[in-house]
């Protein structure tokens, strides 16, 4: 064990107050990249001369690379040194920035947006990498990792937006491929490294995270759960952006991107959500998130102009988005100590092909029948995602097997 290392292990409160605090800060980072057009596409249209279906296409293709990162990319975090792999994947990430600073033709932002969400695995490669690091304070290390993702996606609108707005929607990429050097040079000095545990070759890595699937029942149901729940969050948070600087609001990007900050309240009281979950009541806890997610819905049918509950709403959903995310991780990370990784992959692979997908269905919706039949197409998804929850729940009671697996799923 070399040196890094052994510090690392002999100083667990330096680790949770420096390099746990860098993780969580370099996930957001990282991720937030997937998000920035958001709240900025009727601008980067203006500047690119595209239709709202074709610059919606943007997001989409971002959630799709990040998919495709994450299920060809992440399984690497239990075969090869995970330090080196997220350093590599920093780099090109901010390669692919500095490319859409300078993008003129819609297909070509579209390729960029694509290898932008390949390239921002890191941000799912660092997540289980804390799991790891620290197995006494297992719960608190993942949320502080995970606090960061959340808040590099919310906080990624409010950003982008304020920057678009004074300077123009290039320098939004242009910030955040400086971000990204500065984070990976941080993380080439003060990242551990983590030895691998898998020593087979990289077709069977990829064979034996797909043997994940057919042994665990409850990763199965946990991300088709986190797919609808993911697509309902992207379908809302690009079509609202269209929604709020239309005619019935007339918002400017700075100010949509605003609504980000409401999300960031939703999403750190989210993680309280945890706390059922470690108790083993993780069926209460989803029926409640996705409850949330229902009932926030609901509220935006039923007042559609109004600000005051489009904010409780954004709230609302949120909470209840983020709130069922974090019952599967607790659920997921539970079921194999050495294969966190592909565990995370078949998770947050399917989680943000949900989201791709969602947004496809969403643009869909507004193109043929804008936020009325957007929102309609959210509420159907959330009661699917509800039906979910309530056939696992039938079927864990059937199925009965050992006891400790029942208490942690």
């Amino acid at each position: 064990m070399n040196r890094e290392n052994k510090n690392f292990h002999q100083d667990g409160d330096q680790l949770r107050s420096g390099t746990i605090l860098l993780m969580a800060v370099a996930a957001g980072i990282t991720v937030a990249n997937i998000y920035y057009n958001q709240p900025i596409l009727k601008e980067m249209a203006l500047s690119l001369h595209a239709s709202d279906v074709e610059i919606g296409r943007v997001s989409m293709f971002a959630q799709i690379g990040y998919g495709l990162g994450m299920f060809f990319l992440i399984p690497l975090g239990d075969k090869v040194d995970r330090k080196r792999l997220i350093l590599l994947l920093l780099l090109s990430l901010a390669c692919v920035l500095i490319l859409m600073v300078t993008a003129k033709g819609i297909i070509f932002v579209w390729a960029l947006s694509l290898l932008i969400g390949i390239c921002s695995a890191p941000a799912q490669i660092i997540l289980p990498m804390a799991a790891s690091l620290d197995k006494v304070n297992r719960g608190k290390t993942v949320g502080i990792v995970f606090s960061g993702i959340l808040v590099g996606i919310l906080g990624s609108r409010v950003i982008s937006g304020f920057i678009t707005d004074w300077l123009g929607w290039r320098y939004v990429y242009a910030i955040s491929a400086v971000m990204v050097l500065t984070i990976t040079v941080l993380l080439k000095l003060y990242l551990p490294d983590v030895k691998h545990k898998f020593t087979g070759s990289y077709i069977e890595l990829i064979k034996s995270t797909l043997e994940l699937v057919k042994k665990h029942e409850v990763l199965r149901r946990s991300a088709i759960l986190g797919a609808f729940t993911f697509g309902i969050f992207c379908s809302f948070w690009t079509t609202v952006t269209f929604y709020l600087s239309g005619p019935a609001f007339g918002f400017h990007a700075d100010t949509i991107g605003l609504f980000g900050i409401v999300a960031i309240g939703g999403a750190l009281v989210a993680p309280y959500f945890g706390k059922i979950a470690d108790k083993g009541n993780t069926k209460i806890s989803l029926i409640i998130s996705v409850g949330m997610i229902i009932l926030s819905l609901l509220l935006l049918k039923l007042f559609p102009v109004s600000v005051i509950v489009m904010i409780i709403a954004i709230f609302i959903l949120d909470i209840g988005v983020q709130a069922t995310q974090i019952t599967n991780f607790t659920r997921i990370y539970s079921l194999d100590e050495n294969s966190h990784s592909r565990l995370n992959t078949i998770y947050m692979t399917t989680y943000f092909i949900g989201g791709g997908i969602g947004t496809y269905f969403g643009l869909l919706c507004w193109k043929y029948g804008g936020w009325t039949l957007s929102t309609w197409q959210m509420v159907t998804w959330s009661l699917i995602a509800m039906a979910i929850v309530i056939f696992s729940k039938s079927r864990t009671k059937k199925k009965q097997i050992m006891p400790e697996n029942v208490l942690k799923n």
